[in-house]
Protein backbone atom coordinates (compact mmCIF):
# COMPACT_ATOMS: atom_id res chain seq x y z
CA UNK A 1 0.00 0.00 0.00
CA UNK A 2 1.06 3.43 -0.90
CA UNK A 3 0.44 5.77 2.31
CA UNK A 4 -0.54 9.04 1.80
CA UNK A 5 -0.71 12.38 4.15
CA UNK A 6 -3.09 15.34 2.95
CA UNK A 7 -1.60 18.71 3.91
CA UNK A 8 -4.28 21.65 2.63
CA UNK A 9 -5.69 24.37 5.05
CA UNK A 10 -8.90 23.46 2.84
CA UNK A 11 -11.05 21.37 3.96
CA UNK A 12 -12.92 20.88 0.78
CA UNK A 13 -9.87 20.38 -1.34
CA UNK A 14 -8.64 17.41 1.35
CA UNK A 15 -12.12 15.85 0.75
CA UNK A 16 -11.80 15.91 -2.85
CA UNK A 17 -8.30 14.65 -2.89
CA UNK A 18 -9.13 11.61 -0.62
CA UNK A 19 -12.64 10.57 -1.66
CA UNK A 20 -10.22 10.22 -5.05
CA UNK A 21 -6.99 8.49 -3.78
CA UNK A 22 -9.84 6.12 -1.24
CA UNK A 23 -11.31 4.68 -4.69
CA UNK A 24 -7.76 3.14 -5.46
CA UNK A 25 -6.80 -0.59 -4.05
CA UNK A 26 -3.05 0.31 -3.88
CA UNK A 27 -3.55 3.72 -1.85
CA UNK A 28 -4.11 4.30 2.08
CA UNK A 29 -4.63 8.05 3.34
CA UNK A 30 -3.03 7.81 6.62
CA UNK A 31 -3.70 11.41 7.67
CA UNK A 32 -4.66 14.86 7.14
CA UNK A 33 -3.33 18.09 8.17
CA UNK A 34 -4.60 21.52 8.15
CA UNK A 35 -1.21 23.55 8.00
CA UNK A 36 2.28 23.12 7.81
CA UNK A 37 2.79 22.01 11.38
CA UNK A 38 0.50 19.49 11.56
CA UNK A 39 1.66 18.39 8.49
CA UNK A 40 5.40 17.85 9.76
CA UNK A 41 3.51 16.49 12.83
CA UNK A 42 1.98 13.76 10.64
CA UNK A 43 4.69 13.22 9.09
CA UNK A 44 6.71 12.14 11.74
CA UNK A 45 4.33 10.15 13.25
CA UNK A 46 2.70 8.33 10.08
CA UNK A 47 5.74 8.16 7.75
CA UNK A 48 3.89 8.37 4.16
CA UNK A 49 5.14 7.31 1.70
CA UNK A 50 3.81 10.20 -0.26
CA UNK A 51 3.06 13.76 1.41
CA UNK A 52 0.70 16.34 -0.88
CA UNK A 53 1.25 19.40 0.81
CA UNK A 54 -0.27 22.64 -0.31
CA UNK A 55 2.29 25.97 -0.78
CA UNK A 56 -0.18 28.43 0.99
CA UNK A 57 -1.13 27.08 4.40
CA UNK A 58 -1.59 29.48 7.78
CA UNK A 59 1.35 29.00 10.90
CA UNK A 60 3.71 27.56 8.71
CA UNK A 61 3.96 27.53 4.53
CA UNK A 62 4.20 23.91 2.47
CA UNK A 63 7.79 25.09 0.88
CA UNK A 64 8.64 25.84 4.86
CA UNK A 65 7.29 22.32 6.00
CA UNK A 66 8.91 20.69 3.10
CA UNK A 67 12.29 21.91 3.81
CA UNK A 68 11.88 20.63 7.32
CA UNK A 69 10.43 17.18 6.62
CA UNK A 70 13.58 16.90 3.43
CA UNK A 71 16.21 17.59 6.26
CA UNK A 72 15.04 15.21 8.52
CA UNK A 73 16.90 11.81 8.06
CA UNK A 74 14.13 9.77 9.73
CA UNK A 75 11.92 11.24 7.03
CA UNK A 76 14.00 10.72 4.28
CA UNK A 77 11.50 8.09 2.58
CA UNK A 78 8.69 10.65 2.46
CA UNK A 79 8.32 12.20 -0.78
CA UNK A 80 6.46 15.51 -0.70
CA UNK A 81 4.49 16.21 -3.71
CA UNK A 82 3.37 19.87 -3.68
CA UNK A 83 0.18 21.49 -4.44
CA UNK A 84 -0.75 24.67 -5.67
CA UNK A 85 -3.67 26.82 -7.54
CA UNK A 86 -0.87 29.14 -9.43
CA UNK A 87 1.68 27.17 -11.93
CA UNK A 88 4.20 30.29 -11.05
CA UNK A 89 7.71 29.52 -11.62
CA UNK A 90 8.93 30.90 -8.67
CA UNK A 91 6.91 28.51 -6.31
CA UNK A 92 7.83 25.66 -8.86
CA UNK A 93 12.10 26.29 -8.38
CA UNK A 94 11.15 26.88 -4.36
CA UNK A 95 9.54 23.94 -3.98
CA UNK A 96 12.39 21.50 -5.86
CA UNK A 97 14.73 23.63 -4.33
CA UNK A 98 13.18 22.98 -0.54
CA UNK A 99 12.98 19.38 -1.34
CA UNK A 100 9.94 18.60 -3.49
CA UNK A 101 9.43 15.53 -5.71
CA UNK A 102 7.27 17.01 -7.75
CA UNK A 103 4.50 20.05 -8.18
CA UNK A 104 0.94 20.13 -9.08
CA UNK A 105 -1.45 22.38 -10.08
CA UNK A 106 -4.64 21.38 -8.17
CA UNK A 107 -6.51 21.33 -11.34
CA UNK A 108 -4.48 18.11 -12.50
CA UNK A 109 -6.69 15.47 -14.29
CA UNK A 110 -7.16 12.99 -11.76
CA UNK A 111 -5.34 10.03 -13.79
CA UNK A 112 -2.69 12.56 -13.93
CA UNK A 113 -3.03 13.18 -10.34
CA UNK A 114 -2.83 9.56 -9.56
CA UNK A 115 0.04 9.13 -11.82
CA UNK A 116 2.19 11.19 -9.70
CA UNK A 117 1.41 9.81 -6.51
CA UNK A 118 2.60 6.16 -7.58
CA UNK A 119 5.58 7.52 -9.44
CA UNK A 120 6.51 9.89 -6.06
CA UNK A 121 6.13 6.64 -4.28
CA UNK A 122 8.36 4.61 -6.44
CA UNK A 123 11.02 7.26 -5.58
CA UNK A 124 11.11 8.00 -9.38
CA UNK A 125 9.80 11.68 -9.36
CA UNK A 126 9.78 12.89 -12.87
CA UNK A 127 9.62 16.90 -13.96
CA UNK A 128 6.78 16.46 -16.53
CA UNK A 129 7.91 17.67 -19.82
CA UNK A 130 6.06 20.78 -19.96
CA UNK A 131 7.37 21.86 -16.47
CA UNK A 132 10.87 21.08 -17.86
CA UNK A 133 10.05 23.43 -20.48
CA UNK A 134 9.19 26.20 -18.44
CA UNK A 135 11.81 26.15 -16.18
CA UNK A 136 13.77 25.89 -19.00
CA UNK A 137 12.58 29.11 -20.33
CA UNK A 138 12.86 30.67 -16.89
CA UNK A 139 16.54 29.81 -16.77
CA UNK A 140 17.29 31.19 -20.58
CA UNK A 141 15.30 34.49 -19.80
CA UNK A 142 17.48 34.68 -16.26
CA UNK A 143 20.14 32.50 -16.02
CA UNK A 144 22.17 31.64 -12.86
CA UNK A 145 25.63 31.91 -11.60
CA UNK A 146 27.03 28.74 -11.98
CA UNK A 147 27.97 27.33 -8.13
CA UNK A 148 31.50 26.50 -7.07
CA UNK A 149 31.52 23.56 -5.36
CA UNK A 150 28.87 22.03 -6.54
CA UNK A 151 30.24 18.51 -6.23
CA UNK A 152 29.30 17.79 -9.94
CA UNK A 153 33.08 16.57 -10.09
CA UNK A 154 32.38 13.55 -8.64
CA UNK A 155 30.35 12.53 -10.73
CA UNK A 156 31.03 10.02 -13.80
CA UNK A 157 31.46 11.19 -17.46
CA UNK A 158 28.41 8.73 -18.04
CA UNK A 159 26.90 9.52 -14.91
CA UNK A 160 27.09 13.47 -16.21
CA UNK A 161 25.91 12.88 -19.46
CA UNK A 162 22.57 10.70 -17.99
CA UNK A 163 21.77 14.10 -15.48
CA UNK A 164 22.63 16.63 -18.15
CA UNK A 165 19.87 14.68 -20.38
CA UNK A 166 17.40 14.49 -17.92
CA UNK A 167 17.58 18.33 -17.11
CA UNK A 168 16.41 18.57 -20.71
CA UNK A 169 13.38 16.86 -20.28
CA UNK A 170 14.27 13.48 -21.51
CA UNK A 171 12.81 9.73 -19.65
CA UNK A 172 15.19 7.13 -18.97
CA UNK A 173 14.14 5.49 -22.05
CA UNK A 174 14.84 8.50 -24.15
CA UNK A 175 18.09 8.74 -22.33
CA UNK A 176 18.87 5.18 -23.33
CA UNK A 177 18.32 5.89 -26.83
CA UNK A 178 20.58 8.35 -26.85
CA UNK A 179 23.51 7.17 -24.95
CA UNK A 180 22.94 3.71 -26.60
CA UNK A 181 22.47 2.10 -23.17
CA UNK A 182 19.59 0.07 -21.57
CA UNK A 183 16.59 1.93 -19.19
CA UNK A 184 17.61 0.20 -16.22
CA UNK A 185 21.41 1.12 -16.80
CA UNK A 186 20.22 4.92 -17.65
CA UNK A 187 18.40 4.94 -13.99
CA UNK A 188 21.26 3.45 -12.34
CA UNK A 189 23.70 5.89 -13.83
CA UNK A 190 20.83 8.75 -12.21
CA UNK A 191 20.27 6.74 -8.75
CA UNK A 192 24.18 7.01 -8.05
CA UNK A 193 24.36 10.50 -9.47
CA UNK A 194 21.82 11.45 -7.03
CA UNK A 195 23.26 9.75 -3.82
CA UNK A 196 26.86 11.13 -4.72
CA UNK A 197 24.92 14.64 -4.73
CA UNK A 198 22.80 13.97 -2.08
CA UNK A 199 19.68 14.54 -4.14
CA UNK A 200 16.45 13.41 -3.00
CA UNK A 201 15.10 12.83 -6.36
CA UNK A 202 15.55 13.27 -10.19
CA UNK A 203 13.86 17.08 -9.66
CA UNK A 204 16.87 18.12 -7.74
CA UNK A 205 18.99 17.00 -10.45
CA UNK A 206 17.52 19.31 -12.68
CA UNK A 207 17.73 22.04 -10.36
CA UNK A 208 21.82 21.55 -9.33
CA UNK A 209 22.35 20.47 -13.33
CA UNK A 210 21.34 24.28 -14.37
CA UNK A 211 22.55 25.98 -10.95
CA UNK A 212 25.60 24.62 -11.28
CA UNK A 213 26.47 25.33 -14.68
CA UNK A 214 26.53 21.29 -16.46
CA UNK A 215 23.86 22.21 -18.67
CA UNK A 216 22.82 25.86 -20.30
CA UNK A 217 19.66 26.57 -21.80
CA UNK A 218 19.59 26.60 -25.36
CA UNK A 219 18.53 30.04 -26.60
CA UNK A 220 16.06 29.65 -29.71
Amino acid sequence: MIRVLLADDQPLIRSGFRALLDLEDDIEVVGEAADGHEALALARERLPDVALVDIRMPRMDGIEATRRIAADPALSGVHVVMLSNYGMDEYVLDALRAGAAGFLVKDVLPEDFLHAVRVAARGDALLAPALTRRLIDRYVAEPPAARTGSGLEVLTGREREAVALAAHGLSNDEIADRLVISPATAKTHLNRAMAKLGARDRAQLVVLAYESGLVAPRRS
